[in-house]
């Protein structure tokens, strides 16, 4: 008897998605893992994710305090010239993050909103902390993470200030769940502290934030008050890697994967560097430092290289009571995106190293096209269930006062 032929498979329709497409329907998948782990029952914070603020420039360059430069931020955009948002310094690698336009979503959302009720960042929002199974939604700003690099010091305290305002007024107050970290302009040492004073108790800001990518040295005494108020406030500094692809260190680099791979860590690495070694967890035992987005692979070996160095020259590091990598590991938080899961093996040294059950913190870093879904910390096979836990939400409710139990539906 002669077998009957096996139909050819027929291809499954390719989903398109574009800056017009719902969050729900780019995350229905994603939906429907968290559904099927249980995440109702879990307390998930996403402690880095991102919106596009230039979508809402016309809005926030309304909030810049002096007169002059607010009065041209607005003709700017009322002109229309077509150039980059009023006051900000662009870099070459945002024209490579869609991939040819593959993956246009992050690029600058254009989904439709017709809740009127609230800003439409907040449905946003909403949507993706509803699909992704989250309780807490920590928000960052994404152009403006290079105000570090402004040839204007100045510029960077104007928009930092109003994006701080603007944040605070149309979407922290919108929803409880809803949080920041707020932009601190580090470049100009007073107008930081003077932030830290203004912005403390605002609705949703449990902590601040220091975009990394900056050529300022950390450790100057100039910074010191900073970080004696916030130990004194017990607000947490996070300090939030990007690239610059003109960053001379990286100026040989010739792909934007290169610079993509190396920028987000490098610039954690030489802060983290200089912050270990200049002694300031000995010097504010209490301050609670956040590293953000420069995934995990660096730490293990900078812990190495700085324990291997300073064992031969301890004398250069004369406050130091302890080996780098102690204080790297009890004093040093850091967020999961993004993971490299390549080498399972050294990803779980990795955890072990930094001791992840207690001092790592989940983050999405959605919308941009390297995000990861909490699954990726659930999924983890040599993780106990309570380091699951930990990792997705508790650390994160414990270091920023947040309730721990999960306020989600699913």
């Amino acid at each position: 008897m002669d077998a009957k032929p096996i139909p050819a498979a027929r291809p499954l329709p390719v989903q398109e998605i574009d800056v017009f497409t719902d969050t729900r329907e780019v995350l229905a998948h994603a939906h429907k893992g968290a559904q099927k782990r249980g995440f109702q029952d879990w307390l998930i914070c996403d402690v880095d994710a991102h919106h596009v603020e230039t979508v809402n420039w016309h809005e926030m360059v309304r909030y810049i305090e002096d007169p002059v430069i607010r009065h041209q931020a607005m003709l700017f955009h009322q002109e229309k010239t077509g150039g980059a948002p009023y006051g900000l310094n662009g870099d070459a690698g945002l024209k490579y993050q869609d991939v040819g336009g593959r993956i246009p979503h992050q690029a600058g959302v254009r989904e439709p909103v017709d809740d009127k009720s609230v800003h439409r960042d907040v449905t946003l929002t909403r949507r993706a902390m509803h699909s992704l199974g989250i309780d807490y939604m920590v928000l960052f700003p994404t152009p403006m993470l290079t105000l570090g690099l402004h040839p204007q010091p100045e510029m960077e305290v104007h928009l930092s200030r109003a994006y701080n305002h603007w944040l605070i007024d149309n979407v922290l107050k919108a929803d409880s769940r809803i949080k920041t970290l707020a932009y601190l302009p580090f470049n100009t040492p007073r107008e930081a502290e003077a932030m830290i004073t203004e912005f403390a108790d605002q609705p949703g800001v449990i902590g601040f934030c220091v975009p990394s990518v900056r050529h300022k040295a950390l450790h100057h005494n100039d910074y010191m008050r900073c970080y004696a108020m916030l130990q004194e406030l017990g607000k947490p500094v996070a300090f939030h890697a990007a690239y610059h692809w003109q960053d001379p260190s990286l100026a040989t680099v010739n792909r934007f994967l290169g610079m993509h791979a190396l920028g987000f860590a490098w610039c954690n690495m030489v802060h983290m560097t200089n912050w270990i070694l200049n002694g300031i967890p000995e010097r504010f035992p209490k301050l609670k430092s956040i590293w953000v987005e420069s995934g995990l692979a660096w730490v293990p070996f900078l812990m190495q290289r700085l324990d291997d160095q300073y064992l031969m020259r301890p004398s250069e590091a004369p406050q130091l009571k302890r080996l780098p990598s102690e204080y790297m590991r009890e004093h040093c938080w850091y967020t999961t995106q993004p993971m490299e899961t390549v080498n399972m093996k050294a990803l779980q040294v990795t955890l072990e190293m930094i001791n992840a059950e207690n001092q790592l913190l989940f983050a999405s870093d959605w919308p941009h096209f390297d995000f990861d879904l909490p699954q990726e910390i659930y999924d983890l096979p040599f993780l106990s269930e309570q380091a699951k836990r930990n990792i997705l939400g508790l650390n994160a409710a414990k270091l920023f006062g947040l309730d721990p139990r999960p306020v989600k539906s699913l």
